[in-house]
């Protein structure tokens, strides 16, 4: 389903795009997507968590009672407690991750943003993000939201996916750059 121009297809952007719309009709998509972010970060926080959306040994009433107690301990209800229910009745948990990464683009395109995934060795700063933002508003020429994700594995710099376009500063990468050339020469 391609949702104003952009890329977005399949089924996560099926779900992303229902979602949206419920939530555009309420006058809820800030909510809507801080209550997709607390589940985000829970699904990254717990392997657990992961293992149960991830594996399709788990059948759907399972899923959908493990899901119904996490969005309940985790206070999220409405529309975002709903949708997950449906997901996971719908057997497509799996997809979660996607169907998130979709309703942010969705949400940004409609205020006018475009979003970019940006994967740092550290948690950024207000500072820095603003500085990110800033510069990446320079490149796309309107204005940027972003979406980080911390990896230490990276060891420095970022990576910075923004459509189709990927900016590779880290320092991982240039150092492999830099094994390679040095087996070359050697």
């Amino acid at each position: 389903m391609a949702q104003s121009g952009s890329m977005i297809s399949g089924m996560a952007g099926r779900y992303a795009g229902s979602l949206f719309e419920l939530a555009k009709e309420a006058k809820a998509i800030s909510t809507v997507e801080a209550d997709l972010g607390r589940f985000e970060k829970l699904l990254e926080g717990s392997t657990d968590l992961q293992r149960l959306v991830e594996s399709p040994v788990f059948s759907a009433d399972d899923q959908l009672k493990a899901v119904g107690a996490v969005l309940e301990k985790a206070k999220i209800t409405g529309l975002v407690g709903n949708f997950l229910r449906v997901v996971a009745k719908n057997r497509r948990l799996f997809a979660v991750p996607q169907m998130i990464r979709a309703f942010r683009q969705i949400a940004a395109e409609d205020r006018g943003e475009t979003s970019a995934d940006v994967t740092a060795a550290h948690a950024l700063n207000a500072t820095q993000e603003k500085e990110l933002k800033a510069a990446l508003k320079s490149v796309a020429g309107k204005d940027v939201s972003i979406n980080v994700t911390v990896d230490p594995s990276i060891l420095g710099g970022l990576v910075v996916k923004m459509g189709s376009r990927q900016i590779d500063t880290s320092l991982k990468t240039k150092l492999n750059s830099l094994k390679l050339a040095l087996k070359e020469v050697g």
